[in-house]
């Protein structure tokens, strides 16, 4: 988090300084649509910065991005490394596209080299409306508070109707084991409704993931995207 992110974080300030605060936000919305206006249809893997490329999880993620990528989906990630760099790699590997929204932080995450573009953005709420906004479906892998975060927000997103509903796929049934059990509670308690539970598929398999983006992707929303043209006026 940058310092003028938590000065506005941290209570009222005076107008001008929010008003500054608000016009970054535009600008770096701006960035990211200039960015990504043309990159296709995307899926989005979500999943954690920390594991290494020796790692399960990281293999699973290449797999999983490549068969993905060969329906002719863009994969795009927030642009740092571990599972966000396994999917990337695994889209590059197949000649698919690929794209990253890269936060910026201090102390770490830097794009990772398998990006064919990517956007560096400053604030997380921007970059996860961009990583939203592109895509046809998402993808939860094994991750932390960020990747939580990313998860139940597009979740509640499509339950809210705010998002069309757009398939949602949580990969690796024991990892998420607890998860699974809190949204049957959930479920239980009534604070969600049993149709809730439809909105997302837990799996294990990559073949059953691809064959889910299949129906729910492809077969409901197709795969073409929005007709866009480059405009001279605006630099493109």
């Amino acid at each position: 988090m940058n310092n003028s992110e938590i000065k506005f974080l941290a209570g009222p300030q005076n107008r001008w300084q929010d008003f500054k605060y608000a016009f970054n936000v535009l600008t770096e919305f701006i960035k990211g649509f200039r960015t990504l206006h043309f990159v296709g249809p995307c899926v989005t893997v979500f999943g954690s910065a920390r594991f290494n490329e020796d790692h399960t999880y990281y293999k699973q993620t290449v797999k999983i991005a490549g068969e993905i990528a060969k329906l002719g989906f863009t994969i795009m990630t927030g642009g740092g490394p571990g599972i966000m760099e396994a999917a990337n790699r695994g889209a590059k590997a197949v000649g698919g596209k690929s794209v990253g929204c890269n936060i910026v932080l201090p102390h770490e995450q830097s794009h990772n080299p398998y990006l064919d573009t990517w956007v560096n953005i400053k604030y997380f709420f921007v970059r996860k409306n961009l990583l939203m906004k592109y895509s046809y479906a998402f993808v939860v892998m094994p991750g932390g508070f960020g990747t939580l975060d990313e998860y139940f927000e597009a979740l509640t997103l499509i339950q809210t109707k705010k998002l069309s509903e757009f398939p949602m796929i949580i990969f690796d049934k024991a990892f998420h084991k607890k998860i699974i059990e809190h949204i049957e509670l959930m479920k239980d308690e009534a604070t969600i409704s049993a149709d809730d539970l439809k909105l997302c598929l837990f799996t294990d398999s990559v073949e059953e993931a691809v064959e889910y983006l299949k129906i729910n992707a492809i077969g409901r929303f197709g795969l073409k995207p929005i007709e866009t043209k480059k405009d001279w006026w605006l630099f493109e």
